[in-house]
């Protein structure tokens, strides 16, 4: 009976983990904040579409800041600009 209940503990927590990976990697997806593209380039107000992506991938900024091939985009005055824009903390990493 315990080697069952501690089998079936460890079949739940695998579950749970895998469960956890495969969300966050379908949540975070930098194509998402594509929104947010006119904002980065100009000194124009972000859209609507902008602030609420870059509300949704708030918890990746870290990664993406990570990721030399995103750091450039999102490191820089202009992201800070629209993060502050859109009430988005800007992540401490």
């Amino acid at each position: 009976m315990k080697r069952v209940s501690f089998v079936a503990l460890c079949v739940a927590a695998l579950a749970v983990l895998l469960f956890t990976r495969v969300t966050e990697a379908a949540i975070c997806d930098p194509q998402q904040l594509r929104p947010c593209i006119s904002a980065l380039t100009s000194p124009g107000a972000p859209s609507i579409a902008c602030c609420s992506k870059l509300n949704e991938q708030r918890p990746c900024l870290c990664g993406y800041i990570r990721n030399p091939a995103l750091k450039h985009f999102v490191d820089n005055p202009n992201t800070k600009r629209i993060a502050s824009t859109c009430r988005v903390p800007y992540p401490r990493c």
